[in-house]
């Protein structure tokens, strides 16, 4: 695969997932988006004005084993 961080995300689809705050400019909100033109690159960015500009990306893979790992360790139920 290419290096996520080489290809552009101009026109990608976030969507946003919240949790925890009562809302307002410093709710806490993670965005995710597949990368426009990988086959299965993801980048995901912290909405809070503090946060802007920096982003993580991540194989599909490594997005799900991420997330699997999480819900073990927090002993969350799926």
């Amino acid at each position: 695969m290419d290096n996520l961080y080489e290809l552009p995300v101009n026109g990608a689809k976030f969507t946003t997932y919240c949790g925890g705050n009562l809302g307002g400019d410093h709710e806490s909100c993670a965005e995710v988006a597949p990368i426009p033109g990988a086959a299965d690159g993801f980048v995901m960015r912290d909405n809070k004005p503090g946060g802007a500009g920096g982003n993580l990306r991540f194989t599909g893979s490594e997005l799900d084993s991420f997330a699997l790992r999480w819900v073990k360790d927090r002993g969350l139920t799926v």
